[in-house]
């Protein structure tokens, strides 16, 4: 198969690890027969120094027209004070909306080599983590009207948080699909007690779960969602929730195995297009410095593979990769643990693609 991939490096260690996914996927398509297209395109912070935007028009038309986009991180300090018009993460907001990306699939999973690095006691996460948060992406209150004004001498800030029922509906059936194929259960998470917002949320969430009978379903509140994860993750399987409460949460979820450094995602449209990221930010404090952890990113790849491009049997590929780099003892700095073989960034990236 012949795929187009745009790639957006980014800033901080966006382009360190991109670059090592990229040489993973070269692996794939060498040993699969396929070829993988790259066009490269500046995002972010990069992209307001060349440009003046955090993306330009040109560079929204490559997303477009691209089979899949690979997404590095942006933003960082040195851009804190530009205009909030043109912030990088606008970027993020902008290529969500323009691609149609409404459905953002986080899988948390404790890989069993890397147990002890939970932050949590054995007796909560032996058993084992593997969750799937699935996200709405594109409303909310990230994309609700928002307004600064000054009311009796002060300034008064307000964000709208909006949903419709198509929007709840079509999350909802990604969500209640997804939890088909894993372990048939579904955790909707919603403020119901307090936000009209999520009482319609639950009202459209019960509807769907009317025709999903195969499929165990609950309600559970944010706050105490969050408690949960920390007190038995292992119940979940899939949730499915809110833009904000689903940033949130999946960041919480995610140090239940450690390292932020280790989880991917999936931004969904209703077509194949979809962009494909780790969850972690630019972490521009250690940019250059090739210790930054690929293995996000090149999950990341995997679902790409797995999602856009029907490619199941390359998916699993790179995914026995990186449980066979950690079985054979390979760690980036932030996994690492006395008695393993430390190693950077493009090594890490190095050892994945050999092992293809």
């Amino acid at each position: 198969m012949d795929k187009n991939i745009t790639l957006l490096k980014g800033d901080g260690i966006g382009p360190e690890i991109v670059s090592q996914a990229v040489k993973v996927l070269d692996a794939v398509a060498k040993k699969y027969g396929h070829t993988f297209n790259y066009t490269e395109v500046d995002i972010g912070g990069c992209s307001i120094d060349k440009y003046g935007v955090p993306i330009t028009d040109e560079g929204m038309e490559k997303c477009k027209s691209a089979d899949a986009v690979l997404l590095g991180a942006v933003g960082g300090p040195k851009w804190d004070s530009v205009d909030p018009s043109i912030r990088p993460e606008k970027a993020l907001l902008a290529v969500r909306r323009e691609l149609g990306l409404f459905a953002n699939l986080r899988p948390t999973k404790l890989f069993s080599q890397l147990a002890d690095s939970s932050p949590l006691k054995e007796s909560i996460v032996g058993g084992g983590i593997d969750l799937m948060i699935v996200r709405e992406l594109t409303g909310g209150i990230y994309f609700g009207k928002r307004r600064t004004e000054t009311v009796g001498g002060e300034r008064v800030a307000t964000d709208e948080m909006t949903y419709s029922e198509h929007e709840i509906e079509r999350i909802g059936r990604v969500a209640f699909e997804a939890a088909l194929k894993r372990g048939k259960k579904l955790a909707s998470v919603d403020k119901a007690n307090v936000l009209d917002s999520s009482r319609l949320w639950r009202a459209v969430m019960h509807r769907l779960a009317e025709e999903y009978t195969q499929v165990e379903y609950s309600d559970i509140l944010v706050d105490n969602t969050a408690m949960q994860l920390i007190k038995n993750p292992t119940q979940f399987d899939v949730i499915v929730t809110e833009n904000m409460f689903g940033d949130i949460l999946s960041d919480e979820a995610s140090m239940l195995t450690g390292s932020i450094g280790m989880m991917p995602s999936a931004s969904l449209s209703s077509g194949p297009l979809g962009m494909y990221e780790p969850i972690h930010g630019s972490a521009p404090d250690i940019a250059g410095m090739d210790i930054a952890n690929p293995i996000g990113t090149v999950m990341s790849a995997a679902m790409m593979l797995r999602y856009s491009f029907d490619m199941a049997a390359e998916a699993d590929a790179i995914e026995a990769a990186v449980n066979k780099a950690l079985d054979d003892g390979y760690r980036t700095p932030d996994i690492y643990k006395d008695g393993f073989t430390k190693v950077g960034c493009s090594a890490m990236g190095d050892v994945l693609a050999a092992n293809i």
